[in-house]
């Protein structure tokens, strides 16, 4: 079939090389406008785009899909069908009605559950127990599509965002090859999603990274989790100064115990890690990221910065 494939970042790249390696024909890729980053904020291609142009296929990058010009572009590679994966744009109804077979997206929940941005994050952020991949046939609306394929796996108890990501980077690419290879026999069988089941997983802000110790421990240790590699879990302390004292929690774990000291207040500090006080239960920080440092384990931090992690003294 001709494919045009829309996605940004690596995620989405490795679906584009098993396009790339199966016997399909790739015609085009659509990628979001180069980006700055880094510290000299220079304009980034995105993994996509790099991925693409080593293998001599033509970019598309336009700002929105809305236009008749761009729907014409698009229009002009003549799309069996177009895949769509972490691309970053809504497609409009118009977009949608170009490619012959549709549009299919690879979502990185099991849906109806976590329709959005974050389905990764929140999956883990909510305690679920199973994550997976959809293949749906797009729709206008956001993530309703009926799916024609999903695969399963379960999030282990130290999972983080990071390594769902990369099991569900190896689950996608396999996914999409299965349904492209009988596109209308798992068209014919599509199931539709259940609206009373959605979920939304909403974007992820640096701000909802930051820790209410007045939450349970358990919950908080969702969220060290859930938010690593971003936005990160961070706390302050009012023993660092000004403008530098944000801590970044890499890693942390339940511990039995209770205590009479208010959420926030740390009563114990070894190499095994810091007891931090909760709203329910006690939360045992095991590797943080000190103001202009790399990650440490708690034994280095707690011989290294008395000042912050000593018992009786208060993370905010």
């Amino acid at each position: 079939m001709r494919i045009v494939f829309a996605g940004t970042p690596d995620f989405a790249a490795k679906h584009l090389q098993q396009l790339l390696d199966g016997s399909h024909q790739v015609v085009g890729v659509y990628t979001q406008p180069d980006r700055p980053a880094g510290r000299g904020k220079k304009p980034q291609p995105s993994a996509v785009k790099k991925l693409a142009l080593e293998h001599q296929l033509p970019v598309y990058q336009p700002e929105s899909l809305k236009s008749e010009e761009d729907q014409a572009a698009l229009a002009d590679l003549k799309p069996d069908v177009m895949v769509v994966v972490a691309y970053g744009l809504l497609l409009p109804q118009a977009v949608l009605d170009i490619p012959t077979k549709g549009c299919l997206n690879v979502h990185g929940s099991l849906l109806p559950r976590w329709r959005g941005a974050a389905p990764i994050q929140r999956a883990i952020w909510a305690g679920d127990l199973e994550s997976g991949v959809c293949i749906m046939q797009m729709e206008a609306g956001l993530d309703t599509g009926p799916v024609l394929h999903e695969e399963r796996c379960a999030i282990s108890p130290d999972e983080t965002s990071a390594s769902l990501y990369h099991k569900l980077e190896s689950l996608g690419p396999e996914a999409l090859t299965k349904v492209l290879k009988d596109l209308d026999g798992y068209q014919s069988q599509a199931k539709p999603q259940s609206d009373a089941n959605a979920t939304y997983a909403k974007k992820l802000t640096k701000q909802e990274g930051k820790i209410d110790w007045t939450q349970p421990a358990a919950f908080i240790e969702r969220c060290v989790r859930a938010f690593n590699p971003w936005p990160m879990s961070w706390c302050q302390s009012e023993n660092l100064k000004a403008g530098q004292n944000t801590l970044k929690i890499h890693a942390a774990e339940l511990i039995q115990g209770a205590s009479n000291k208010g959420p926030g207040t740390i009563i114990n500090s070894t190499h095994e890690g810091i007891d931090v006080v909760t709203g329910d239960g006690i939360l045992r920080i095991t590797q943080a990221q000190m103001p202009g440092k790399k990650a440490q384990p708690a034994s280095t931090l707690v011989n290294g910065y008395s000042n912050v992690f000593s018992p009786g003294l208060e993370l905010q």
